[in-house]
């Protein structure tokens, strides 16, 4: 075993002369493993609110979608997508078309996203729960068309779920020529009736702007033909790696495509959530550093009191190296303990919020969630670990070093 840190561990341990040199270290310990404590439960809370907006706010985004990584449209009758559709790990694949439109109802016009699926985008996606009214979940019929909007738009609109007359729905002719002469006849008007429901998933993104139509009306309001699509929506069977599927379909289409999961979707809601995250990990760890400087105070009492103890090892031909090693060691076991002791900490509370909802977001009826959601991921817990040994070490790497020359 290293002498010096055999020594440490003893020194640890042991009994002091002065009580004070206990109670500096104690303080210490203590310091750190509320660091460590708080850096666990506030990492944990951030994948709280991750897995939250993952669970509740994607009933319209498929695990895996597949875009054109130039222009708005492609084609899906080609080898390459044959190879996709052959794919054993895909359970389930929806085709969609979007595109911008104008929507007209009672005299209020607003711009809209017009989104066409299949019979398959209630199985692929989560859309049922999200849905609200009483009517049911058909967008096409022998006869008619049927619009499923955003609850925020259907406010907007001022026409109520089950609204009497059809939307208007208005969009420019693809040639892009208007005739000055008739401007109306430079755009096509089509209706949509009331399927007696309307979506919510809690983002304006969709609420706000989004309505549900089938796909062949989309297509042949936008005069797109019956293999063009915008996206293609695929749901990866039970016990597959969304990611691996992927990486096998982005190999198979090459850089003509852009392959996404849900995260990548919601690019710009989980990039801000990744950040505030970084921001509260470099926060706490400066945090942590302040806790490590007790830590120095106990070790500088410790090298006073061990300095008869020193000179004796340097007696017996210890040089500098070891004996400063002695202490960068105790200060290392200080840390360490202490980050046992607030990870375990910060553990329990984590497994308490989570049973019991200690602390709410005092909301009221008004809020999504009731308490503070929490989600431990392994990941963190090392990574507070190390970083605790890290700051730590470096804490007290330098001011031993200067310590040691003084005193001994």
């Amino acid at each position: 075993m290293n002498l010096s840190l055999y020594i440490a561990k003893r020194y640890i341990f042991s009994k002091k002369r002065h009580q004070v040199i206990n109670i500096i270290s104690g303080v210490a310990v203590a310091g750190v493993a509320l660091a460590a404590a708080a850096m666990v439960c506030t990492l944990s809370v951030f994948n709280g609110f991750q897995a939250f907006v993952a669970e509740q706010f994607t009933a319209m985004d498929p695990e895996v979608k597949i875009v054109a990584a130039q222009g708005k449209s492609f084609l899906v009758n080609g080898a390459a997508m044959d190879s996709v559709r052959a794919l054993p790990q895909i359970d389930i694949i929806s085709y969609s078309v979007e595109d911008k439109a104008m929507v007209q109802y009672g005299g209020k016009q607003v711009m809209v996203t017009l989104k066409g699926v299949d019979d398959n985008f209630a199985k692929l996606t989560n859309i049922e729960k999200a849905l609200y009214g009483r009517g049911e979940f058909i967008l096409q019929d022998e006869l008619n068309s049927y619009a499923v909007p955003g609850v925020a738009l259907v406010q907007e609109l001022n026409c109520g779920i089950n609204y009497v007359r059809p939307l208007e729905i208005i969009v420019p002719n693809r040639s892009g020529k208007i005739n000055l002469t008739m401007p109306a006849l430079s755009f096509k008007k089509s209706g949509l009736l009331s399927s007696g429901l309307a979506f919510v998933v809690n983002q304006s993104k969709y609420d706000a702007n989004y309505i549900l139509t089938s796909i062949d009306f989309v297509r042949k309001i936008f005069r797109r033909d019956v293999d063009e699509v915008t996206s293609v929506e695929l749901k990866v069977k039970d016990g597959e790696s969304v990611d691996k599927v992927k990486k096998d379909i982005e190999k198979i289409l090459g850089e003509g495509f852009v392959v996404m999961n849900r995260y990548e979707q919601q690019r710009d809601i989980y990039k801000v959530m990744q950040v505030e995250k970084l921001i509260a990990y470099l926060f706490l760890s400066f945090i942590l550093l302040v806790a490590c400087f007790n830590i120095i105070g106990a070790l500088s009492m410790l090298i006073i009191e061990k300095r008869d103890n020193m000179n004796t090892l340097r007696g017996f031909g210890a040089d500098n190296k070891i004996i400063s090693n002695i202490f960068i060691f105790e200060g290392c076991l200080i840390s360490s303990i202490g980050a046992v002791i607030g990870i375990l900490l910060g553990l329990a509370l984590c497994l308490l919020q989570q049973e019991y909802g200690l602390i709410t977001t005092g909301g009221g009826e008004g809020f999504i969630m009731d308490s503070y959601p929490m989600e431990v991921q392994s990941g963190d817990v090392v990574m507070v670990f190390v970083t605790v040994l890290v700051v730590g070490f470096m804490a007290v790497w330098l001011p031993v070093r200067m310590l040691t020359k003084k005193f001994i």
